[in-house]
């Protein structure tokens, strides 16, 4: 009897196919520049491990995301939002570290980034450490790890940021911006000789005119730069005034320390400006205005049309007045040579002040005064108008100044200042009310005047 025996057919292997994503991640970009870095050796131990799983059907994308030079305590890295960006577009069923923490060192950042591959089904594989998170078990032991690699970047900051105090406590330079006045040599600070009497200036002028606006007016006026070489604004000069290492200190979080450099600010200079500072700007502004009358202020213009500002310095204890255009004040008229920069104010209003007399002097301005007069006083006669006229002049330096003003207002429509001199436009229709102040002036305070 002859056994025959039966054969099954055999059934085709259907093996689903798993795209993995290799990411790693390096937390400084010291040393990334080799040819064979650690973002490589990273790569070469999760590709060798997809390779070992190539039974399974697994198969390495071809885009890479590696992030070099980026902490691990947060999201907001290029390659790891790219990775994101691919998962939730559905290109990606395995993400493949070296390390746990190569993806993050947060325990809530990686629930947010468990979250994003559970809701696309997405699993997460760690070479040095086997686990799957879709399973109980997978999840408690990633949770653990991911605590202990929080902890391991918590006590490294606070190491960081003891060693840091600690030396500034003695007085270190500790890196950033360098500052105005001073060069960096070995790490350290050491003095620039030609930008120290810069940072000296900038304290004077505003020890002396107690204006920040003042002090960069006059600052561009002599051509002072930041270390850049761009010209210094208010806020350069009020950051250059409050820094201690002009004085050579090292301040941490309110704590003043003796510096290991060479102060450049005298430190009776620095409790001058500081003196100053302690004042609150709006009164320091009050207090300059008061002190600096402008006489044409809101009345002079450049030939560009825009006014031009009163501001003033004082050096060996004497006043110094000026009109500064805005267009120096904002930088912006290098090159235009129709700019008028800076007028003397002492100069521009007594000009101002000569030409109003000199033509209120002239017959045909009395007649016209008189005229205008007469509207309100019937009874002014014309020798009587040419005699309050008259008058402005003895009676002129002993007017208060703000009184001055007033008459300058009534009879100044505007001052225009450009490269050929100055245009000084009248308004006659005020003239009339003049006439009547002056006309109630009594004789004897003429002689007395006079």
């Amino acid at each position: 009897m002859t056994r025959r025996a039966r054969i099954e057919p055999a059934m085709p292997a259907t093996t689903k196919k798993l795209r993995c994503a290799v990411y790693t991640r390096k937390s400084t970009d010291e040393g990334l520049e080799k040819e064979f870095n650690t973002l490589d050796a990273q790569r070469d131990a999760c590709e060798a491990y997809i390779t070992s799983q190539r039974a399974e059907g697994w198969v390495l994308v071809r885009d890479r995301y590696d992030d070099g030079g980026f902490s691990g305590g947060t999201l907001e890295r290029p390659a790891l939002q790219r990775l994101l960006r691919d998962i939730q577009a559905d290109l990606v069923d395995v993400i493949v570290v070296y390390k746990i923490d190569r993806l993050s060192r947060s325990l809530m950042d990686f629930a947010k980034l468990v979250e994003v591959m559970d809701a696309h089904g997405v699993t997460f594989v760690s070479v040095t450490q086997s686990f799957n998170t879709t399973t109980s078990m997978g999840r408690l032991t990633l949770n653990i790890l991911l605590s202990f690699a929080q902890f391991e970047r918590e006590v490294i900051g606070e190491r960081i940021r003891d060693k840091f105090a600690a030396s500034r406590a003695r007085g270190m330079w500790m890196g950033g911006k360098v500052p105005l006045g001073y060069d960096v040599v070995a790490r350290k600070l050491v003095v620039n000789e030609i930008e120290a009497p810069r940072v000296c200036r900038v304290f004077e002028i505003f020890a002396e005119t107690g204006s920040g606006m003042e002090t960069v007016a006059r600052l561009r006026a002599e051509g002072a730069t930041s270390k850049a070489g761009r010209p210094l604004d208010k806020g350069d000069v009020y950051k250059l005034l409050n820094n201690r290492t002009y004085v050579g200190e090292a301040a941490h979080k309110g704590q003043i320390y003796p510096g290991e450099h060479q102060g450049i600010v005298p430190r009776e200079l620095w409790d001058r400006a500081h003196a100053v500072l302690q004042v609150s700007p709006r009164v320091r502004a009050n207090q300059n205005r008061a002190q600096t009358p402008a006489l044409l202020k809101g009345l002079i213009f450049g030939v560009d049309g825009r006014a031009l500002s009163p501001t003033h310095a004082r050096k060996n204890g004497r006043l110094y007045r000026y009109y500064v255009a805005q267009r120096v004040l904002k930088s912006d008229a290098a090159g235009d040579a129709s700019i008028v920069r800076r007028v003397s104010a002492a100069e521009i209003e007594a000009a101002v002040v000569d030409q109003v007399r000199a033509l209120l002097r002239q017959p045909e301005i009395v007649v016209g005064t008189w005229r205008a007069a007469r509207r309100e006083a019937p009874d002014l006669t014309e020798g009587e108008t040419q005699d309050a006229l008259h008058r402005l002049d003895p009676l002129w330096e002993r007017l208060f100044p703000a009184e001055q003003a007033r008459i300058v207002r009534s009879l100044v429509e505007r001052v225009v200042v450009g490269p050929a001199g100055a245009d000084i436009r009248l308004r006659f229709d005020g003239l009339g009310g003049l006439v009547r102040d002056l006309s109630a002036i009594r004789p004897d305070a003429l002689k007395a005047a006079a």
